[in-house]
């Protein structure tokens, strides 16, 4: 390495140490957080490096033993899961009643149960309310797409089977 790259080394090492100095625990675990992160991505950065230097980049070029044929695909008509659209009326809605129910109760059980301060239970109200809202979606969001591909596989099903097949209707 160059003597530049040692003084960066040294000037964000101090600074580092400034912060853990400044603001204790948390200090260290921001200094943990941020190294690790520096360290992931010169890894992710070197293995990415490597992957591509090591492709195989003529393959089109060589003939190979065995080349399968290519049949054309039946084309259908996209189902609903292949197309862009909304999730549906759902997903807002369970999203607002999550964001209502986790912020009512963690302002509710954060005031009663830690006896903690009115603004410690807003904000912890405020936290609870963004966990539920995204439990909301979450849950709405796999209910809907899990409802979609059902119904998609059941038409599927229905338009395969032959007429006197009692799958037809």
């Amino acid at each position: 390495m160059r003597l530049v790259t040692y003084s960066w080394l040294t000037v964000v090492i101090a600074v580092a140490c400034a912060a853990i100095g400044w603001l204790g625990l948390a200090g260290w675990m921001a200094t943990v957080v941020v190294l690790a992160s520096i360290a992931m991505h010169v890894a992710g950065n070197a293995i990415g490096t490597r992957m591509r230097e090591a492709a195989d980049r003529d393959r089109a070029t060589r003939p190979t033993a065995f080349r399968p044929a290519s049949a054309p695909l039946p084309s259908s008509a996209p189902t609903r899961l292949e197309r862009h659209e909304t999730l549906g009326r759902l997903v807002p809605v369970s999203a607002g009643i999550g964001a209502t129910v986790g912020g009512v109760t963690g302002t509710l059980m954060l005031a009663m149960v830690t006896q903690s301060s009115p603004a410690g239970a807003i904000l912890g109200g405020v936290s609870s309310a963004v966990i539920g809202g995204l439990f909301g979606f979450l849950v709405a969001s796999f209910v809907e797409i899990l409802r979609s591909s059902i119904r998609d596989a059941i038409a599927a099903e229905r338009s395969a089977a032959p007429s006197g097949m009692p799958g037809r209707q």
